[in-house]
This record gives C-alpha cells, structure tokens and sequence, in this order.
C-alpha cells in the first residue's frame, strides 16, 4: 500500500469510527477520540549484517469520555475493518457508560472544545524496502556496525464530539548506530530526516571512523575535579531532555517541584542560551492528546530569561491561567536550543585543554529543586591538550546544576544544530527529536 493509500484507509476508518460514537452520546456526554497509527519499516543490524527485519503495520484508538465532572478512559485497536471497529468501539463506550458514575469527581475537569480544525500531511523520500540495505551496508563494510533502523509513516489524530478535528501525517525515518572496535568501545552515531540523503550519511559514517580510530590513543585516568569541557549535540540532547523532568512543566513549578524554581525567584541563565518549542518541521503534531493546540513556535527561556513554562488545560483550569497546548506531563514535544558563534574547525582550539564529551546517559536529578543532574559519560569521550585529542577516558560521573551548564559556565554554542531522534519504539514509534548545537562549558564538575 503506498503512503496516499495508506493515511487515506486510516482517516476514513477513523472518520466511521468517530461519528458513529459521536451519534451514540447521550445528554451531557462527551468524548475524545485518539489515534495512533503507523507502518513502520525496522531493521536490526550486527556486525554490518541484517539481523532483524520486518513491517509493523498498527493502529491504536483512545476513547475518553467525560459526563457530570468525571472521565474515564480505554483503548483498543483501529484495524481497518469497520464492521470490527464499530463493534469494538460501541462496545467500549457501553463499557465507560458504565464505568463512569463510580468514578470520583475531578475538580479540574477541562471539558472539550471546538476551538479549530487541522489536517496536516507531509510527505517525504524515503528509502523504498527492498533497497534499504543496499544503501546501508556497504558503506560499513570491514566495520563492526551494529545499530537500529526505522522508517515510514505515522499518523497522529484527535476529535471530540464537538466537532474539533485534527489530523497529522509524517512520513519520516531515523538510524541508530554504533561502530565498534576490537576492544569493545565504540562510537554512536545517528540521523534522522523526511529524506533520505546518501552523501549525508556517507559523510557522517567517514566522520565515525575517524572517531573510531581515535579510540586506540592511550588511556588518559581522569581524576574527579572541574575542567573545561565540549559537550557535543548528542550530549546537549540528553541535558534538554531533562527540562522535561520536572523543570518546564508549570505544575512542577506551582507545586514546588521544578528544577527551574529559582528562575522564578528571579534567578537567570545565561544570554547565550535560548530555548523554544519548535513545530513548524512537520516532525511532531501541535495538537495534544486532548485535542489543545500549540502555537508553531513558543519560547521558553530567552537569552537566560524564563518567559513561558508548558501549560496543559488541567493546570490552567487549576491556577487560572491560559493552556498553550502541553502534553498531559509537559514535557518538551519538539525542543530547540538556538545556535551560538562556535565553528565547527575551531572546537578544539576553543576547547584547548579539557573533555570531549560525545554522549551522556543514566541522567538524573542529584537535587531537582536545586538544579542538580548528575549522569555518566559514554561512547567516544576524549582528552584534549592544546587543541588536540590525545587520549581516551574511562566513563566519568557528573554532577552539575543547569544553573551552571547553561548559565555562567556557558562559554559558547556551536553555529551549527544536529537534530537528534527520540529512538523509543516502546508500544509506537517515538516522534520528533532534539535541533540543539554543542557546547563548551567551564568548570564542568566530574565527581567520580
């Protein structure tokens, strides 16, 4: 089935599906239908050969319904056969008819809305199935490549019963890498668009293997203390992904529980840091699962300045505020960190002396309230003198306050951004990722 074929089948099964329901409410009913679709194309790969292989081809519904300042929820499949959907879904709504008078009252209840519309499809040039692996594997031939690929199409929808209707469709694909040495460290690599490009990954792969040789330099022991540090995208990735986690969500703040408290209390960052929520690639949905819509662009921090925080309709009807379209959690659905002056051929000049950090992982908060992360290094880690790499290190712990990373020890941000992928396939495929540039900080605190 090709993509047209494909988002046209899943949109007319939905659209029977949801008016059917729809005609089904009684008096003071109302509802909330989701879906979650895709057929996706993955592949495993071990030592540059195909280990995995295959299609997944899903659909999953969410149906709220909400009456007399209650809500209940279930799930169950879209398969495209409106005799077994409409049974399923009338079976469903039966069953939270039900369920809903011993559900306790939410005092927050946010009730639906038909504010507008959207239908939104953008196509892209992937690579076609059969000639994935011949675009791969040759180019890591002699390496020892093991990684993750996936590609295709994936829909996202959301109507109420009020009329409010919103639809997405993006064809898009990501590939997850590692290359390995004979002494087990490795490099990790990734990319991500709606096009597949040969030159770009045939570029990045001869920039891995540059890294790569450069993991047989000797080992340098690293002892705990502060030094001057390049935190590469994939590393910054990781940092902004924690803004997520009870940081820029405006519930945590209400409650106490944010990172980003101080900010509130007048605390700043520094001016050369920037981040915003950024919608306008066509990567990610601006809807939520309730149907609110985000604006295109929304600001969060402004050159170390906290304008805006996530606010979901829940949390604006609990403080009175005005919902810019969160998720349930508010967390970060399509973040950006705007770039700096730092060039690409100057890094290591800049950086001088110090760590190369390539990737981070196990993060975590040390001290939430405070600002504290701590997390390990990992994968293709360096030691610089005088501009150069000079040698490996062993996995080092961290643990810095964003109040530092982003705010007096910023030293500068790279003039370019890599755009890297949230990877989770766990239930669907994840959408979106992180456009951030590198960063050299001072003084980054490495503990063990």
């Amino acid at each position: 089935m090709n993509t047209i074929a494909m988002v046209c089948d899943w949109e007319n099964s939905f659209n029977i599906l949801c008016e059917r329901l729809i005609n089904e409410l009684e008096r003071g009913e109302y509802i909330v239908v989701g879906l979650k679709a895709e057929k996706s194309h993955f592949i495993r790969f071990n030592n540059a050969k195909v280990r995995q292989n295959g299609m997944v081809f899903d659909g999953q519904v969410s149906l709220k319904m909400i009456a007399n300042q209650r809500i209940v929820y279930a799930d169950f499949p879209l398969t495209g056969d409106s005799e077994i959907d409409l049974e399923i879904g009338l079976e469903s709504l039966v069953y939270l008819r039900q369920e809903i008078p011993q559900i306790p009252e939410d005092p927050y209840i946010v009730l639906p809305e038909n504010k507008s519309s959207s239908h939104e499809v953008y196509g892209g040039n992937l690579l076609s199935v059969d000639c994935v692996v011949d675009h791969i594997l040759p180019v890591v031939q002699g390496l020892d490549f093991t990684g993750f690929y996936a590609s295709g199409n994936v829909i996202r929808a959301n109507y109420n019963s009020l009329g409010q209707r919103h639809w997405f469709a993006t064809e898009s694909f990501f590939l997850d890498y590692s290359l390995i040495n004979k002494d087990n460290k490795a490099i990790k690599g990734s990319l991500c668009a709606m096009d597949w490009n040969d030159q770009c990954y045939q570029k990045q792969i001869r920039d891995k293997r540059e890294q790569l040789e450069q993991l047989n330099l000797p080992m340098r022991e690293i002892k705990p203390s502060r030094y001057r540090t390049y935190l590469a995208p994939s590393a910054m990735a990781d940092l902004v992904d924690m803004f997520s986690w009870g940081a820029i969500s405006e519930a945590c703040l209400r409650q106490g529980e944010s990172a980003l408290t101080k900010m509130r209390g007048g605390e700043f960052l520094s001016p050369l840091f920037t981040l915003r929520e950024n919608f306008s690639g066509g990567s990610v949905p601006r809807f939520n699962d309730f149907g609110e819509f985000s604006p295109s662009e929304l600001f969060l921090i402004v050159e170390g300045k906290l304008v805006n925080t996530l606010i979901n309709g829940r949390t604006a009807t609990e403080y009175g505020l005005e919902s810019n379209g969160a998720d349930a959690r508010e967390r970060l659905r399509s973040p950006e960190v705007l770039p700096g002056t730092l060039a690409l051929k100057d890094i290591l000049q800049e950086l001088d002396t110090g760590l190369y950090i390539s990737n981070l992982h196990y993060l975590n908060w040390s001290d939430r309230t405070g600002g504290r992360i701590t997390g390990m290094t990992r994968y293709g880690c360096f030691w610089v003198e005088k501009g150069k790499i000079v040698a490996t290190i062993k996995d080092l712990r961290f643990d810095e306050s964003l109040y530092q990373i982003f705010g007096q020890n910023l030293l500068n941000l790279t003039d370019f951004q890599e755009n890297i992928p949230k990877i989770s396939t766990y239930d669907n495929r994840s959408l979106g990722g992180y456009l951030v540039p590198g960063a050299l900080i001072e003084n980054f605190t490495f503990t063990l």
